[in-house]
């Protein structure tokens, strides 16, 4: 899990570099990412897939509200959840970054067939499904 760790670092911190070139930060990027994949969604829902504290993410998506990235909005079914729209201007952002984060990517995969790419996702997705689940078994 070390390697794992430690790549997981390098990656984010990369992506940090780049996105703090236009004013975007780790989480913010994260969160919209999220709500690009599935929106609306509430900030608990994108504090759990983004294994991020939930006072955290409201902090993230307040300011991402600031800068007219999303809007908020009260869930009709049930008002005690705040759900999370993209705006326009936030569409175009995550397009932007995506070109970003798209280039690092292309170079932390460039010697990885498309084979490899694919066991890669599978075991992970295995390594953090037995790490989710109840009890810790």
């Amino acid at each position: 899990m070390y390697l794992i760790v430690r790549t997981a670092g390098r990656y984010a911190q990369e992506l940090e570099n780049a996105l703090n070139a236009s004013g975007m930060d780790l989480l913010s990027w994260r969160a919209l990412m999220i709500v690009t994949e599935a929106s609306p969604s509430s900030v608990s829902e994108i504090a759990e897939r983004s294994v991020t504290r939930l006072s955290t993410m409201t902090r993230v998506v307040q300011r991402l509200e600031k800068k007219k990235l999303v809007t908020l909005a009260k869930r009709r079914s049930d008002a005690r959840v705040t759900e999370v729209h993209l705006t326009a201007r936030g569409k175009r952002c995550v397009a932007d970054e995506r070109a970003t984060a798209g280039k690092i990517y292309r170079r932390a995969t460039r010697n990885l067939s498309v084979a490899d790419i694919t066991t890669l996702k599978r075991l992970t997705r295995q390594l953090f499904a037995n790490l989710s689940e109840a009890g810790g078994r």
